[in-house]
């Protein structure tokens, strides 16, 4: 099978990883698979220096002569659309986001032409509740590599998530929540990587509650395996999330997380089994539940374990890209 895949992304988030995640491994398993991706960007990088090769939008012009045409992001989407992909070749296309598709004709018109792969059962529902037939979307989850895990070490004392910095990813809800927890445990500190247009705001908040200095903002970190490594307990309050890459990320790492029930979470995170989810709102439930891991450590030795074994059996990029080749064999079976 011969593939190629579109991504005009300007950043390196979770649909850019897992772009190239899914080309890797499709050419290890022997397919042809090629990338179309806006040139300088992240993923043009990472991809260039896997090896890969890196085509411009022109490509599209010549997309007959691959069996399917994924397309990772809606700009990719409406590119391939406009260079008549969907007239040479299978369109696939990615869904990542919750919010309901754009009413305007040429917009619905794009999705139409494609088969849907919705990275979770929430933005599956989110699709279909836009008007768009149950029987084209496919729910095949966002894989991670699985780490090695490093052998036990004295804890770090160090709380923390990484992630896009955007007020619905909820950065602020872990600043307002952090006075509670230094109360109890004044040594600890709280690392918050990522980059993005809240940084600003989020060290605003962090002044206001006087915690400056135990907050860490560590912008955009090329070593994100060393992040990981370095936390006691990882933090998602995302507000809606799809799915969230950094979360399984940090589960495959054997960390034990508090993540709010919004969202897919409820799809990864069953509460104290492989994790803790949190329902209430506001900084004090949150608080609550990264104390309990922090005053447990039995408890949260056993999350971090679950957390690992769910990602193994559920979310590994093993399981991503046979997911995803279904689909492809699906689309080609019609």
């Amino acid at each position: 099978m011969i593939t190629l895949h579109v991504d005009l992304g300007r950043q390196w988030r979770g649909g850019q990883s897992q772009a190239l995640l899914l080309i890797r491994g499709l050419r290890a398993e022997g397919h042809g698979a090629e990338l179309v991706a806006r040139e300088g960007s992240p993923l043009a990088q990472r991809a260039r220096a896997a090896g890969l090769r890196v085509n411009g939008l022109s490509h599209l012009l010549r997309s007959g002569r691959f069996d399917v045409v994924h397309c990772h992001d809606a700009h990719g989407l409406t590119a391939a659309w406009l260079a008549g992909a969907a007239r040479d070749s299978r369109l696939v296309a990615s869904r990542r986001v919750a919010y309901p598709l754009a009413r305007n004709p040429l917009a619905r018109a794009r999705y139409r032409a494609a088969r849907i792969i919705a990275v979770s059962q929430f933005v599956r529902d989110s699709v279909v509740a836009s008007g768009l037939p149950e029987g084209q979307i496919d729910v095949v989850y966002d894989g991670v590599e699985l780490p090695d895990l490093a052998p036990p070490r004295s804890p770090s004392r160090r709380l923390g998530c990484v992630g896009y910095l955007l007020p619905e990813k909820g950065q602020e809800l872990l600043i307002r929540a952090l006075p509670l927890i230094l109360a109890r445990y004044p040594d600890h500190r709280l690392l918050i990587a990522g980059d993005g247009p809240c940084r600003a705001a989020l060290e605003r908040v962090a002044a206001d509650l006087k915690v400056t200095q135990s907050v860490e903002f560590a912008g955009h970190v090329a070593d994100v395996a060393a992040v990981y490594r370095s936390l006691d307990v990882f933090l998602f309050p995302s507000l809606a999330e799809p799915l969230g890459s950094a979360l399984l990320t940090a589960m495959a790492y054997g960390l034990p997380a508090v993540a709010l029930a919004h969202g897919a979470i409820p799809e990864v995170i069953e509460d104290g089994r492989n994790g803790l989810a949190v329902s209430g709102d506001g900084p004090g439930p949150f608080a609550e539940a990264v104390l309990r891991l922090l005053d447990d450590a039995a408890l949260a030795t056993r999350l971090g374990a679950a957390a690992r074994a769910t990602v193994e059996r559920r979310f590994s990029a093993a399981a991503m890209i046979e997911g995803t080749l279904q689909v492809y064999h699906r689309v080609l079976a019609c």
